[in-house]
């Protein structure tokens, strides 16, 4: 097998889809206080984020430090070359492992990644987005499917904004 290095004339188009968030970043997050419970009660709070491109932009590390709710995270987004599709990982201090991953790509400027998860025992379908990814303030939301993707529910929202 031949290792291919990537350059610019062969570069897949995807390997540019994170550019945006390259760099520091706050970050202004609203969670929902219950999910799954039909709440409507969100908890608001700030963060920190650094995004870093890795092995030639197939893969990105995203580093949040939460002070204000005393946790880490970072996501782990890897792309594979012969699908053109991202997968994100995500890991935080709470538990030291990687979660399951979800997967999927951009489309019309709005990334859309999915994957089988749990929540609190509860089988799930995760489902990250990106969007607003071409302004100042991108936003990444998660939602959580309860009943294998018929109906969606949003329960942590993240604003973006340049450090």
């Amino acid at each position: 097998m031949t290792a291919l290095a990537l350059t610019a004339d062969n570069d897949p188009p995807q390997i540019a889809d994170f550019d945006f968030q390259f760099g520091r970043w706050t970050v202004a997050h609203r969670r929902l206080r219950a999910r799954g419970a039909g709440c409507d009660d969100w908890d608001a709070f700030d963060s920190t984020s650094h995004c870093r491109p890795q092995l030639g932009g197939v893969a990105n590390v995203e580093e949040q430090v939460c002070v204000a709710r005393g946790w880490m995270g970072m996501a782990l987004r890897t792309l594979d070359l012969a699908t053109g599709e991202w997968s994100i990982y995500w890991i935080n201090d709470a538990y030291g492992r990687l979660q399951p991953p979800v997967r999927g790509r951009f489309q019309d400027g709005v990334g859309r990644f999915e994957g089988p998860d749990a929540d609190a025992g509860r089988p799930i379908v995760a489902r990250y987005e990106w969007s607003r990814c071409d302004t100042p303030h991108p936003r990444w939301t998660q939602s959580f499917s309860y009943d294998g993707g018929a109906t969606w529910e949003a329960n942590w929202i993240m604003d973006f904004t340049r450090a």
